[in-house]
């Protein structure tokens, strides 16, 4: 299925699942979108904070295609699940954003680790939650965000657990993707960045992490609903994590050398 057959099966509501392991060739992209009035202040967030929040593409005000990542897109219902945030809190579990959009919306489209995902099955690397038809485990950590405006929290990380050979090339090929992520932001003991027990994600499944394995820890693209919480706006909207917007941009036309 290509990107575009997929964002129609999606749009006519034939997929609410997540995207993990989906059109492995394309990118995946988180979805924001937010009022006018403070786009400036999360550009500036994406600008401070590159590791959780590399933009692949901004919309214009009201505007609900982002051509530069695939014609015909309509973020309002290609993605296959939304959630609504209202005064920091999340309100709704959306399937389409048809009834909320308003004409001072802004899209904001982030980079997602499951592009690079792709990269590690090629080199022959084994993902768990991808095996076991899972969303990848998320957590919040205590790493602080750097903050703009109203937005700041914590950052948001993806775990996935490899044996140490296999970590070593994971974090090499994930380096090499900066507009999805790059390097992990830690491996090893979780309780240095504040999490206390990796089978209790905040988002997304926890996989089983075997004795001879590590886990490895990358920024997420979750990370802006944090922000979204901390911002407190009165309307906020996100993607349902692992419910990602597949685009038209080969993965590996992201990779620098």
């Amino acid at each position: 299925m290509t990107p575009a057959e997929f964002r129609r099966t999606v749009r006519a509501g034939r997929f609410r699942a997540s995207t993990a392991g989906l059109c492995g060739d394309f990118a995946q992209a988180n979805l924001v979108v937010l009022p006018h009035a403070v786009s400036s202040d999360f550009l500036r967030f994406c600008a401070l904070n590159p590791k959780a929040c590399p933009l692949l593409a901004v919309g214009e005000p009201g505007q609900w295609a982002l051509p530069a990542l695939g014609a015909g897109i309509d973020v309002r219902s290609d993605l296959p699940g939304y959630y609504l945030y209202r005064n920091g809190e999340l309100a709704q579990e959306l399937p389409s954003l048809a009834e909320v959009w308003q004409d001072d919306l802004v899209a904001f489209a982030i980079g997602c680790s499951f592009s690079f995902e792709q990269m590690l099955l090629r080199a022959g690397i084994a993902l768990r939650h991808v095996a076991q038809h899972k969303n990848v485990a998320m957590y919040r950590s205590q790493i602080p965000n750097k903050a703009a405006g109203p937005f700041g929290g914590q950052l948001v990380v993806s775990m996935r657990p490899f044996r140490a050979a296999d970590a070593i090339r994971a974090i090499q090929i994930s380096s090499r993707f900066p507009a999805v992520h790059g390097a992990p932001v830690h491996f090893g003991d979780p309780a240095l960045i504040g999490i206390g027990d990796l089978q209790r994600p905040d988002y997304g499944d926890a996989v089983e992490v075997l004795p001879d394995e590590t886990p490895v820890f990358w920024a997420c693209g979750v990370t802006p609903q944090e922000a979204i919480r901390s911002a407190r706006l009165p309307l906020a909207i996100a993607h349902k994590p692992g419910h990602m917007l597949i685009t038209d941009i080969p993965n590996e036309r992201l990779a620098v050398f």
